[in-house]
């Protein structure tokens, strides 16, 4: 953690805020202070009422691009560390302020569907529209966004840019960054960037990326415009699958994804990450899954080739219902957050992931490792009550791995990240890179994964601090977010 870099204290912080923006919007209550000090990684701690700061100064609830950047020009010059937000979903610190007298900048209020344009087959919203609200607009009319991340009924769209999102559907609609087609962002000087809406250009690298995944560490995300689809659900056709081992499951999805087919759902469960999600019917073998989606002849096909790959293979056929009812099952909003809550607080037992990406004549070899290498070196290996993995999106040149890892707790709630989750995320983040996978498929790196993030881009880790110089040189954006404090 580090100490504020700023000449003014937090008094005149928060007066020059209430200046700016009108005090209404600036937020000093000491109970939300707390709470936006951290994220969804401190949420054991959190849920034992534990923070132990540093807390920001204050809050200021954005209500238009001009308060951003008159917060941020007004930051820049007094060198107040900022950490942007809309929707609290970031799982990996990224959210939390380790700066003394950070501002939480937050744009949940920037909440406008700004339009809906189905002839162009775009949408444009503030930073604070939420994904199910604009997902529930395009529905109404037979459209859909594509993007469906277990977060979905609590996501806003700055920060599924900031982080570069993915959702379950991703093997056909693609990431968020397959999905922007312009946006516009403000930077640590109060400078307005829009990247206007076309289909596509070659003016020069393309800029959009400067800003999609940047977490907050170079700008921040204001406004965004996003393709839609057609929504044929009449369509869906649904396929589940046991086989024997891993190598089995990623061999079937490989060839139906390099073969051209794009299922919307594409995933292959471990046998205790099944166990989780198919206790009823997965007889403790991998699941296979696929969800055909689209116009009726493309879905038609795509379940013909699903089809023809898995009979090549020694397998089981699932009931496709059991599928589709795990299917609607799987995004997480208020009450399953409660219960996880609960859960920690009654039981001491919590759930973490980590997810990587990976070359496919390496998949098997990185799954392998990590269980091999958690099993011999996890101190704390009699704890685990779940360590599996799933691949849940695919492309023609490899996978992810989605590392799951459940443990009963045996410590002090301040222990716990230190104990259980940090050993854990580091044995699999180290293993991918070793395997010259990524160490970050989709959450960020937020503050956790940010020791790696030189070792994750090589000699490319000029571009990024390069960047980081020139949009950021005060240094005064998310601190410690993908760039190391001390880097």
């Amino acid at each position: 953690m580090a100490k504020s870099l700023s000449p003014l204290g937090r008094a005149e912080i928060v007066a020059r805020l209430a200046e700016l923006v009108g005090a209404e919007r600036v937020v000093t209550d000491e109970r939300q202070l707390r709470e936006a000090s951290v994220d969804r990684f401190r949420k054991y701690t959190a849920v034992h009422g534990i923070f132990d700061g540093p807390f920001p100064a204050a809050i200021v609830n954005a209500a238009s691009t001009e308060d951003v950047s008159r917060v941020l020009a007004f930051a820049n010059e007094n060198r107040i560390n900022v950490v942007p937000r809309t929707g609290r979903t970031a799982t990996e610190g990224g959210l939390e302020t380790a700066v003394a007298d950070t501002v939480v900048l937050d744009g949940s209020g920037l909440d406008t569907i700004v339009s809906i344009d189905t002839e162009n087959m775009q949408a444009t919203v503030g930073c604070g529209v939420g994904l199910q609200t604009l997902e529930d607009a395009l529905r109404a009319r037979g459209f859909t966004t594509g993007h469906s991340p277990q977060s979905k009924p609590l996501a806003q769209y700055g920060g599924l840019v900031a982080t570069r999102s993915i959702g379950q559907l991703s093997t056909l609609y693609g990431a968020i960054e397959d999905m922007v087609v312009g946006l516009e962002a403000v930077f640590p000087d109060g400078t307005v960037s829009r990247i206007k809406n076309v289909p596509r250009r070659a003016a020069g690298p393309d800029i959009r990326h400067v800003v999609i995944g940047n977490e907050g560490a170079l700008c921040y995300v204001t406004e965004v415009t996003v393709r839609i689809f057609r929504h044929l659900p009449e369509n869906n056709e649904f396929h589940g699958f046991l086989v024997d081992d891993m190598a089995t499951g990623i061999a079937v999805v490989r060839e139906v994804v390099t073969g051209g087919f794009r299922p919307s759902v594409v995933r292959v469960y471990s046998p205790d990450d099944a166990r989780q999600h198919f206790a009823h019917f997965h007889e403790g073998k991998c699941v296979v899954v696929f969800v055909a989606e689209g116009p009726k002849g493309i879905v038609r096909a795509t379940s013909e080739e699903i089809e023809r790959v898995v009979a090549g293979h020694a397998h089981v056929r699932v009931d496709p219902a059991l599928i589709e009812e795990w299917f609607g099952n799987l995004n997480w909003g208020p009450d399953k957050i409660e219960a996880e809550k609960r859960v920690m607080r009654e039981e001491a037992h919590l759930g973490y992931t980590t997810e990587v990406s990976v070359d496919w004549s390496r998949t098997v070899a990185l799954y392998d490792s990590v269980m091999a290498r958690v099993r011999d070196e996890f101190p704390a290996h009699g704890d685990l009550t779940l360590l599996g993995a799933h691949s849940s999106h695919s492309y023609q040149t490899g996978t992810n791995l989605y590392f799951v890892y459940d443990y009963r707790i045996d410590c002090a709630p301040r222990e716990e990240i230190e104990k259980y989750h940090k050993p854990l995320n580091a044995i699999i983040v180290e293993e991918a890179l070793k395997a010259g996978g990524s160490m970050v498929h989709h959450h960020g790196v937020g503050k956790y994964r940010a020791p790696w993030a030189a070792e994750e881009h090589g000699s490319a880790w000029h571009i990024l601090t390069t960047l980081k110089a020139a949009f950021d040189p005060n240094g005064i954006m998310n601190g410690g977010t993908i760039f190391p404090l001390d880097s």
